[in-house]
């Protein structure tokens, strides 16, 4: 598809005699926010890592921006946000903010104002000069997303990032993220708040390694005569079952 920034096509991945994704297909395209639901251990973060590249597919196609990854030209385009923090302990908020900027390649001249507005977003400016050794596993996840939205990428894959924020600030993280989505940009999320799922554009159910439903949040309901994505969710699982 031409404005797909992720394309998922028949992905198989296996570990070891467990296949862990059977045929995933899902498709992000320009200006959209995709959420992915599933239960713990169906394969969400596989999903990601498969698709950015950290893990090799054992079948079908996976690109991004048209092209297989890892590309490193492609990374300054990709704002990624792990699962577990990657951060540096012994360093300040400010400082792993400085290090990654550099890293993507951000300017000098725009790092201080860059950081500002990514600080102001998760809520960490007056946190900024204390060691990350002495954040809570909240102010660590909230660290972790500002370093994911620094340099303005055109995709932001996020996996779980709301995990341990509480609701008034994932509220101005989700707004962020819709403005993200207004400017052109695409967003991959990971959520099992299902609230969350019902803010993006789409939603991909992930059940049995296999994306069972796919679909805008309201025509999913619908289509399950439901009236929510919590109840989509379990209807789709009691079917599946």
């Amino acid at each position: 598809m031409a404005d797909a920034v992720i394309d998922l096509k028949h992905l198989v991945k296996k570990f070891g005699k467990q296949t862990v994704l059977e045929d995933v297909n899902l498709t992000v395209m320009k200006k959209q926010i995709v959420g992915l639901i599933g239960p713990s251990g169906a394969g969400k973060s596989t999903v990601i890592k498969t698709a950015l590249g950290m893990e090799v597919a054992d079948g079908g196609s996976a690109t991004v921006f048209g092209q297989v990854m890892p590309k490193r030209k492609l990374l300054a385009r990709i704002g990624y946000m792990a699962q577990t923090d990657a951060l540096y302990d012994s360093l300040s908020g400010r400082e792993n903010l400085k290090f990654f900027a550099e890293m993507k390649g951000i300017k000098k001249t725009e790092l201080g104002e860059s950081i500002d507005h990514v600080s102001s977003v998760v809520d960490l400016q007056d946190d900024l000069d204390k060691r990350v050794s002495g954040y809570s596993g909240g102010m660590m996840r909230r660290l972790s997303l500002a370093i994911a939205l620094l340099g303005n990428p055109e995709l932001l894959v996020l996996d779980e990032p709301t995990v341990g924020i509480d609701p008034a600030l994932r509220r101005q993280i989700w707004q962020e993220l819709d403005a993200i989505r207004d400017e052109g940009r695409s967003i991959l999320i990971t959520t099992h708040v299902m609230d969350e799922a019902e803010l993006t554009d789409k939603v991909a159910l992930l059940l049995g390694g296999k994306v069972i439903a796919f679909d805008e949040p309201v025509a999913l309901k619908t289509q399950y005569r439901v009236d929510s994505i919590e109840n989509v969710f379990l209807k789709a699982e009691g079917e599946f079952k």
